[in-house]
């Protein structure tokens, strides 16, 4: 709605590097009368139209399009939008406390996407409830539009860009600044174990001289209250500081996010997972390389991975290390051995799934996994790492391809780390087999989460797979939650 401030500067650059490259940037400034209730500050919100063309401009921007009301609405007449589910997200948060504010929301935007018509429009993550019902808008009305979010931009000392910090006045401004710092430390005490006390922190922002409109713990997409935080929830406040209403939020986890990639052999999953991993900046876990690194070991000590004796045995002596290295690739060490190259041999891989189906490596390699995994921020890729590993995961992948597309890219694979191929028929058999005994094994067979999303690979490149992933991933995990450099 103008005024635009570095928050709306990073939307504009983040927005370059969504879509289909050279991607031309429009930014629409509209000051909605619609989304004001009658004592709001429609009339007052500031406005300089000059100084948000030079912003615009320096961010990169292609275009600012201010229009005005009769080209928003040339009848005079705001179209008269419903949908199923916008009153359900709009009972709690703002919408509780600004009736009619979201309604006005989902009008304009309405009418500026059938004018603009943008492949992607990008949102702040700032208004968090505005950006849920807007998604459910696009879904609502079939819109070919996608959305894109970029986490909350803050100034140095904390306080979340917004439009109408420019009412504060220094000594209301560090009144204001309790808000974030006390969403952010209730934040922290979460991550660590502690309960969550609201009426301890409605004491201390009452105590800040802030006047509490609302502060609510919510599921971050139904926007529905929530007793506990077992599960990542949304804390989020309304407060006044003198005249100045500020809106602020903050994500409770006990842990850090998890995605979890599956999908049977060949389907592509390390090289996703590595490049996925690399770009949201979450460490990467190789489920898979465990399984070859003990069937390396077997078969360096001449054990029979069918002998359960001489297997339990090499178990209780295993130690096993993963370092991501600075290449981004992952380095193995079992037993003080590095066997990063030797493991993807088509020696180990004709074994690995023998010796995977071994209930006792399963539950060892399993323990060892859920260990690295305790604290959360990984995204591990595997057979099993979103139905037996992380259950509990935000984001959970399956990613497949055809049979003849795996043996074709496994193929490609072998020969450019220099093993001698056979032909591709015979790798395909191999991947079929090997699909076989993994969907088939009595311990943790290959299966699609219930909870999974389904990739297809079939005919995409790393990059667009890859791309497809951090579009779901953004879907399902808020930008805050897993980046704290804002």
């Amino acid at each position: 709605m103008g005024a635009l401030h570095k928050g709306h500067s990073k939307l504009i650059k983040q927005a370059k590097h969504f879509g289909i490259s050279p991607n031309r940037v429009l930014v629409s400034v509209f000051v909605n009368p619609l989304q004001f209730g009658p004592n709001e500050d429609f009339k007052n919100y500031p406005r300089d139209l000059k100084k948000d063309c030079a912003l615009a401009s320096s961010s990169e921007a292609n275009a600012l399009w201010a229009p005005s009301m009769n080209e928003v609405f040339p009848s005079g007449n705001p179209p008269d939008i419903n949908l199923k589910f916008a009153q359900k997200l709009q009972s709690h948060l703002c919408g509780s406390k600004r009736p009619g504010h979201f309604d006005g929301v989902i009008k304009v935007m309405h009418e500026l996407l059938n004018i603009v018509r943008p492949q992607i429009l990008v949102l702040g993550e700032k208004d968090w409830q505005q950006l849920i019902i807007l998604r459910q808008l696009l879904k609502e009305l079939n819109l070919t539009t996608r959305i894109n979010s970029v986490g909350t931009v803050r100034d140095p000392d904390g306080l979340a860009c917004s439009s109408r910090n420019l009412y504060l006045n220094p000594s209301e401004r560090e009144k204001a600044l309790s808000l974030p710092h006390l969403l952010s430390s209730t934040s922290k005490k979460i991550l660590e174990g502690k309960k969550l006390n609201l009426e301890k922190l409605r004491k201390d922002l009452k105590a800040a001289d802030l006047i509490i409109e609302y502060l609510e713990a919510v599921d971050p997409f139904t926007l529905e209250p929530v007793q506990n935080t077992c599960k990542p929830c949304l804390l989020a406040a309304a407060v006044h500081c003198g005249k100045t209403r500020l809106i602020d939020h903050s994500f409770l986890m006990k842990r850090n996010p998890i995605v979890t990639i599956d999908g049977p052999a060949g389907a592509g999953k390390s090289t996703v997972t590595r490049k996925f991993s690399s770009k949201v900046g979450l460490l990467y876990l190789d489920t898979g390389s465990m399984y070859r690194a003990f069937t390396w070991l077997l078969q360096a000590k001449g054990i029979d991975p069918l002998n359960e004796l001489l297997v339990g045995e090499a178990l209780k002596t295993l130690n096993l290390k993963l370092d991501l290295e600075a290449s981004g690739n992952q380095k193995i060490e079992i037993n003080n051995v590095d066997v990063t190259k030797e493991i993807r041999s088509p020696k180990v891989t004709e074994l690995v799934s023998v010796v995977s189906a071994q209930t006792a490596v399963r539950e060892a390699l399993t323990e060892q996994q859920k260990i690295i995994g305790k604290s959360g921020g990984i995204v591990a890729e595997g057979r099993d790492t979103g139905t037996t590993v992380f259950p509990d995961a935000e984001l959970k992948i399956y990613l497949t391809a055809s049979p003849q597309e795996r043996a074709k890219r496994r193929a490609a694979d072998m020969k450019k780390k220099g093993f001698q191929i056979t032909s591709i028929d015979e790798i395909e058999a191999q991947i079929k087999e090997r699909d076989k005994l993994d969907s088939t094994r009595k311990v943790s067979p290959l299966m699609k989460a219930e909870d999974a999303i389904e990739v297809i690979t079939d005919g995409m490149n790393i990059e667009e797979v890859v791309n497809a992933i951090d579009e779901l991933f953004r879907l399902h995990v808020p930008y805050d939650m897993w980046n704290k450099s804002n």
